[in-house]
């Protein structure tokens, strides 16, 4: 063990500076130690998986796990074999910068890396225009006797332009191929940084000598398509970073405190400590989780539930954290606060199962692995083969392997699957479906299930009145004078039905049970069964307000979460398809089994907690299972998350939708549906692309090598195989 430590020393006096300051940002418990790093360079699922490999590798690591959307490295190792300077140099040594986390250091670089691509993507952009228009002036001449004079200064005005271009506007993809290189492993941008280097360096000699062919057009092209991409890219990551923000924005910053002897004091969340006493005024979030010692309301527990329906609660009762009050004052006894709290348990779950999902690596990405190192072994036997075995000069042979890298020069191959998303993100938006990233769309093509959440997902997530013959106008026009008095969903859905009625003065709310009015002929109540006094048993599994009034029989207003109107035909055509349909909510088992029944939904489960959720998830994982989670609520982001891909309606709670992969519009569920389709032939049009690609590259390589293809030519061919990839991806959007 000595040995191992002494060896570890003195690589890290190797990488000095490396663990300075590092202290104040470790955690040690019970000989374990943790390390959140921001990591920068880190693009893609391939480079999560190098990471946390790489470490998992280290000598004491029990965990290594990197988010590929907040760029965190979550590390612990124990104590007495590791530590924190060499771990980061391990991954210093793979050609990543690491730093101690820090949220404002990650929005700011986001930014300035935003920046530096959009400043990047406009030099490019004005590069690729001008050269162009001076390459096809000279194409235009080959045909038509343009003197050599003229040629070379058109070439040399291309230089000036082009040059400064590519070293400018290349710096991104010349930057992630040298820590590639670095830390030993190839990616796309390797073969990229390398055609259009020796393109950019071979042009040049090309035009000093004053030789007919020049290449920059190529050069400056490509990176001008492929920095589109990686734009569009960052700024998808940068939307989806906000979700676990979000959700602990949630948290309370002040907190009301409850001294012993009865006077009140606002203190910050983090000088609360377990058995404090708070007091939470109606209206207001809940700061803690606790036991309610004082006090009766109603409150939305949506957070847990996902249940628009309120929950009464009085002393004894549990709360928690992110619950809203509705009705009446309460006093809390803390149990636990911060990252003890239900809701801080949330946010972890959603970012555990981020961090799962960042280890997916594209289909592209796959390829790229076998690809990039063909590409550089074809130009260099290329350029080997001709030196070694004709007579030919070493600028020839260097041509000829520049025309293959130039044929083999991944536009094609980069272009297959982006312009395929892009197709199709945009027949989606048109009709009402917004995809948030390319990568959902090919996960959504491999799912097998979809689980559904009920309330807001399969029904319109509000309740309804409904009409069922127990009530008349009168008794309508009656119970809603008093429920407009009141900010309880179902005395406010009560109230909207009867949107001309007047509103009494005088009406007293009493927290956790009703609504109460004294008139001249009598006392009236609007609440629970039990407010009114209705000695009737029989239950139901719909929400109920119940009207009692001197002289009359008391009256039932029964409320459901109506359907969607289609609701029932997309999930029958979802099984016509071969999906499994699963339902998984958090309200109770006698409505999940009732609208389970409805629907034909032979598989489901009621009173499932966000933690419930996302093991639920997680246990279809493992079994194989590719899965699609539609949901809407708060307590639905971490199953969102934990999911192989994920949709919302346009209704969702703000940190559902931020999680979610794809939103749809409207109160239809036809989106999710639509979504699917496109999707599978999405995949198919993906597949056919890279068969084109890779068709053209098995015609044109052996023909490059062979030296009868010259750059011009392989610029030609090149040009030619993006547009087949493009047109054929175009089908997409030509299906009505």
């Amino acid at each position: 063990m000595n040995a191992r430590l002494a060896d570890q020393a003195e690589r890290n006096a190797r990488a000095p500076g490396v663990a300075e300051g590092l202290q104040p940002y470790i955690e040690a418990v019970d000989g374990i130690s943790r390390l959140n790093l921001l990591v920068d360079g880190m693009h893609c699922g391939g480079c999560v998986n190098r990471i946390e490999t790489a470490l998992a590798k280290e000598i004491g690591v029990v965990e290594a796990r990197a988010n590929l959307t907040t760029r965190r490295l979550s590390l612990a190792w124990r104590d007495d074999e590791n530590d924190a300077g060499h771990l980061m140099a391990a991954a210093e040594r793979l050609g990543f910068h690491v730093v101690p986390f820090d949220p404002e250091k990650l929005l700011g670089g986001d930014k300035e890396a935003e920046k530096e691509l959009l400043r990047s993507l406009a030099v490019a952009g004005f590069a690729a225009a001008n050269v162009m228009l001076l390459s096809v002036a000279v194409w235009a001449g080959h045909f038509q006797d343009m003197g050599p004079a003229t040629r070379g200064l058109m070439h040399w005005v291309s230089t000036l332009i082009a040059l400064p271009a590519i070293a400018y506007a290349g710096i991104p993809f010349f930057r992630s191929a040298l820590n590639a290189l670095r830390g030993g492993g190839l990616n796309m941008d390797v073969p990229i940084s390398l055609a259009v280097i020796l393109s950019a360096g071979m042009s040049l000699f090309e035009t000093y000598r004053g030789g007919e062919h020049a290449y920059f057009d190529s050069a400056v092209t490509l990176l001008f398509f492929l920095l589109i991409g990686r734009y569009l890219d960052r700024r998808a990551r940068g939307r989806a970073r906000s979700a676990v923000e979000n959700l602990t924005a949630l948290a309370a910053r002040a907190v009301t405190v409850i001294e012993e002897n009865g006077a009140t004091r606002s203190v910050s969340i983090d000088a609360i400590k377990p058995g404090t006493v708070v007091l939470v005024a109606p209206g207001d979030r809940i700061p803690v989780d606790g036991e309610v010692v004082e006090g009766a309301t109603d409150l939305d527990t949506s957070l847990i539930t996902g249940e628009s329906a309120p929950e009464s609660v009085s002393a004894g009762d549990r709360v928690f954290a992110g619950m809203v009050n509705l009705t009446g004052s309460l006093r809390v006894a803390v149990k636990a606060v911060g990252e003890g709290t239900l809701l801080a348990e949330i946010a972890r779950l959603m970012e555990a199962a981020e961090s799962r999902k960042s280890r997916r690596v594209s289909l592209a990405d796959r390829i790229v692995r076998i690809y990039a190192p063909a590409v550089h072994l074809a130009a260099l036997l290329t350029f080997v083969a001709w030196m070694l075995f004709t007579d030919i000069s070493w600028q020839v042979a260097l041509t000829y392997a520049i025309a293959v890298l130039i044929v083999t020069c991944p536009c094609a191959l980069a272009l297959a699957v982006p312009v395929v998303q892009v197709v199709a993100s945009g027949s989606l938006m048109r009709k009402g479906v917004l995809l948030k990233s390319g990568l959902a769309l090919e996960q959504l093509a491999e799912v097998d299930t979809f689980v559904f959440d009920k309330t807001g997902t399969l029904t319109l997530g509000r309740p309804e009145l409904v009409v069922d013959g127990s009530w008349n106008k009168d008794d309508l026009r009656q119970a809603a004078i008093l429920a407009s008095a009141s900010r309880h969903p179902l005395a406010r859905a009560l109230a909207a039905m009867s949107p001309g009625s007047r509103t009494a003065s005088g009406v007293e709310e009493v927290p956790g049970s009703g609504l109460r009015l004294d008139t001249s002929i009598g006392e009236r109540r609007l609440g629970s069964r039990a407010w009114c006094v209705v000695e009737d048993e029989d239950a139901s599994i719909d929400p109920e307000l119940w009207f009692a009034r001197a002289g009359h029989d008391p009256v039932r207003f029964r409320f459901r979460d109506q359907l969607r109107d289609d609701t029932a035909e997309t999930l029958q055509s979802l099984q016509k398809r071969g999906y499994a349909v699963e339902l998984l909510s958090g309200d109770r088992p006698d409505a999940v089994a009732y609208v389970a029944k409805a629907l034909g939904i032979e598989v489901w489960q009621a009173a499932q907690t966000p933690t419930d959720k996302t093991a639920y998830l997680e246990g279809l994982r493992e079994a194989g299972r590719k899965t699609c989670m539609v949901g809407d609520g708060l307590n639905d982001a971490p199953a969102l998350a934990a999911a192989s891909v994920s949709m919302s309606p346009a209704t969702a709670a703000d940190v559902s939708q931020i999680t979610a992969d794809i939103i749809f519009q409207g109160d239809r569920l036809s989106g999710v549906a639509l979504a699917a389709d496109t999707a599978r032939r999405a995949h198919r049009l993906v597949r056919q692309n890279f068969a084109l690609a890779f068709g053209y590259n098995l015609l044109t390589v052996p023909l490059a090598m062979a030296g009868l293809v010259t750059p011009l030519i392989a610029a030609i061919a090149m040009s030619a195989s993006s547009i087949a990839v493009v047109l054929n991806a175009l089908r997409l959007g030509w299906r009505r």
